[in-house]
């Protein structure tokens, strides 16, 4: 019995009621429980209070083990200390799940075709639920804009903890934003998203689990940059601050012990030398130096953390401070462990697939895979989804070659229109995609805005072979030399270096357009080379044609310009007009400047930044960039259809995706801490 004390009145002696644990409900299975706040997630005390419940918490009986593969840890507090104050509650799709079992990954290369294996035991602020519309709370436990969108408030969860047990705080936010993005020793030029009006943000923090961002001008767009991308707007001063110059006075000396010139080399080996959160660790890049420093790679706030790199792929366990737990106080990930393995080669890539070798696929799965997978699922005992696109095949002519005489021809919208009404669209739909895609014309934004021209999405798509070669005649691109082939108007001969990766593109889709061109006497060589050979050669300008995936819905641009300011892509994608990047860069010291339609854009971005969400200023400035990009067909589409998705029939908790889209960010939205292994 419990004394209750009253003021004012007499003493009462009431019964003390014990609270029920919490309902392990699901999201088929509510228990007549009402939904939260957010689509399948609570906040313990939301939960709690709507169950009228208490919550207790179990870990994974294997996580003491787990725990001692990473080197730098420490043994174990109880599961309750090692979980935020108040975690985050995942509600499981279908079931409770179990713990166990390793989830087996394929990639191409190391930093090639990795993302959506990335995208499974990712994390950020915040993510998009499954309708790909919500954005919910993830690390950062809520958020609050001002009514200008001028100033962003982001609370984090009290109590929460990186992999190594250390506190993950607001400091870290400050750390990341003044001491990484900020400092051109580690990140030579600011990135586009890390600015508002194109100057810095402030960055603050009133207390340990509040950060605010007061930005110089609106920027309505920066939470779709928390959410939908691999960003991660923090990173752990305790441990790279240590080696930063600018945090701790003794950093180069530390570096040097360790082996290294200085401590900035060791915070760009570690945290890289970009925004790009799956650069490969000491144990791949310095293993000669590793045992000299205090962990093999960073800390984390993802669910699994690696922890061991070669040149075959990387292993991971699970994060034993991670800060889900399930509706049943279960601690997640429920997987243990996870394997990922390098395979350069598709038709090998092809073959683990159909055997069973695989838990989840998405990235490097093209459309023409899709009858051998589909003929082998059964025997090989997974399921494959077919899921629609959001980027798709793209081609660009280097608009800035190093060669002149191909600049000149590249930089004449006739040739480019002509190259593009001379692909037989129809054709690669039907070999290449099954008849299941839309020919489409590159508009940049994709899914296309209901406020936009439907015209554009056809804008020089027909196939046109006659006009095709009216217009390379009217150029002077004529056959000189009787070959069947036209030549240069300088007279030299024309031959475009078409290198491509299958990592985006199908070997199919490349060869049928090679034809077209040839068809109306452009020459080609063409020549399938690895993701990273076609970045370097597309980084040092070497290429005659890019070529990749591409496009990302309004939202995306609205936190960040990268598709609308040259080179019009991340190093990742296809990017072009590197020369008129360089110029701009340079503020005109250097490279080529770019055309007006060009500056054009710049501004029309910068207009469409700052302004409201749905607003009539944000449609007018984005269908001037539409116009802009489309009429001059700076990239050139080709065929928007869907793409698979694989998946062993062992993976549980698996709901059917929206989208594969890199856009939002792949699995990402559909919660692939709470899948298990059934076997």
């Amino acid at each position: 019995m419990k004394k209750l004390i009253l003021t004012g009145v007499i003493s009462a002696v009431l019964p003390t009621f014990a609270l029920a644990d919490c309902p392990a409900i699901t999201a088929e299975d509510m228990q007549g429980i009402s939904a939260g706040a957010y689509p399948n997630q609570f906040e313990l005390a939301a939960l709690q209070d709507a169950a009228s419940c208490e919550m207790g918490f179990s870990e994974n009986p294997s996580i003491a083990s787990l725990n001692g593969q990473i080197r730098g840890n420490v043994d174990l507090p109880p599961v309750a200390d090692r979980l935020p104050d108040e975690p985050l509650v995942i509600v499981p799709f279908a079931s409770i799940g179990e713990y166990g079992g390793t989830f087996n990954a394929l990639s191409n290369a190391t930093e090639s075709g990795t993302s959506d294996f990335l995208s499974v035991r990712h994390t950020t602020l915040f993510r998009y639920s499954t309708d790909l519309e919500t954005i919910i709370p993830n690390v950062a436990k809520d958020w609050a804009w001002n009514e200008d969108f001028t100033q962003l408030t982001v609370r984090l969860r009290a109590g929460h903890k990186w992999s190594d047990g250390a506190d993950f705080t607001s400091a870290d936010v400050l750390f990341w934003y003044d001491n990484l993005m900020m400092d051109s020793n580690v990140i030579e030029n600011a990135k586009d998203y890390a600015l508002a009006g194109g100057e810095p943000m402030t960055v603050t923090a009133p207390d340990a689990t509040t950060v605010v961002f007061d930005l110089a001008a609106p920027k309505p767009g920066l939470i779709e940059t928390f959410t939908s991308s691999f960003i991660q707007p923090f990173q752990p001063v305790h441990f790279l601050g240590q080696f930063h110059p600018e945090i701790n006075p003794d950093a180069d000396a530390l570096a040097q012990a360790a082996g290294f010139e200085n401590g900035y080399e060791v915070v760009k080996a570690y945290f890289g030398s970009s925004d790009w959160t799956d650069t490969p660790t000491m144990m791949f890049i310095r293993p000669n130096e590793v045992g000299n420093l205090p962990a093999d790679t960073m800390p984390t706030l993802e669910s699994h953390i690696i922890v061991a790199e070669n040149t075959e792929g990387r292993h991971l366990v699970a994060n034993p401070y991670f800060h889900q737990v399930d509706t049943a106080g279960n601690q997640l990930p429920y997987i243990n462990e996870q394997d990922e393995r390098y395979v350069p080669d598709t038709e090998v890539r092809t073959l683990t697939l159909i055997n069973g070798g695989v838990t989840y696929k998405s990235q490097s799965v093209t459309l023409d895979m899709l009858p051998v997978l589909l003929d082998n699922a059964e025997s090989g005992n997974y399921s494959v989804d077919v899921n629609p696109g959001i980027s798709f095949p793209v081609l660009a002519f280097n608009v800035t070659s190093e060669d002149l005489a191909k600049r000149e021809v590249f930089g004449d919208l006739r040739f480019r229109t002509a190259m593009s009404i001379a692909m037989n669209r129809d054709e690669i739909n039907e070999v290449v995609f099954f008849g299941l895609g839309v020919p489409t014309q590159y508009t940049t934004f994709s899914p296309y805005p209901e406020f936009a021209d439907p015209a554009w999405e056809s804008h020089e798509i027909g196939y046109d072979v006659d006009r095709a070669n009216s217009l390379l005649d009217e150029m002077g691109l004529v056959d000189a030399d009787g070959d069947g082939n036209r030549d240069l108007p300088n007279g030299d001969p024309f031959v475009l270096n078409i290198q491509f990766s299958t990592q985006e593109l199908s070997s199919q889709l490349i060869e049928i357009t090679g034809q077209n061109w040839a068809d109306v006497g452009v020459a080609s060589v063409i020549k399938e080379v690895t993701p990273d050979e076609y970045r370097s050669a597309q980084s040092a300008n070497q290429l005659d044609l890019m070529s990749w995936s591409q496009g990302a819905p309004l939202g995306v641009a609205m936190g960040s310009n990268e598709l609308h300011v040259p080179p019009f892509s991340t190093y990742f994608n296809a990017r072009n007009g590197m020369l008129w990047a360089e110029w701009i860069d340079s503020d005109g010291a250097n490279g080529v400047e770019p055309p007006a339609y060009v500056t054009g854009m710049i501004d029309d971005v910068n207009a469409m930044q700052v302004s409201a969400p749905g607003s009539d200023a944000q449609a007018a400035a984005a269908n001037g960039l539409i116009e802009a990009m489309t009429s001059n067909l700076l990239f050139i589409g080709t065929v928007k259809s869907s793409s698979p998705t694989y998946y062993t029939n062992a993976l549980q908790n698996v709901v059917q995706f929206k989208t594969t889209s890199y856009d939002f960010y792949r699995a990402y939205p559909y919660n692939p801490t709470q899948w298990w292994l059934s076997e």
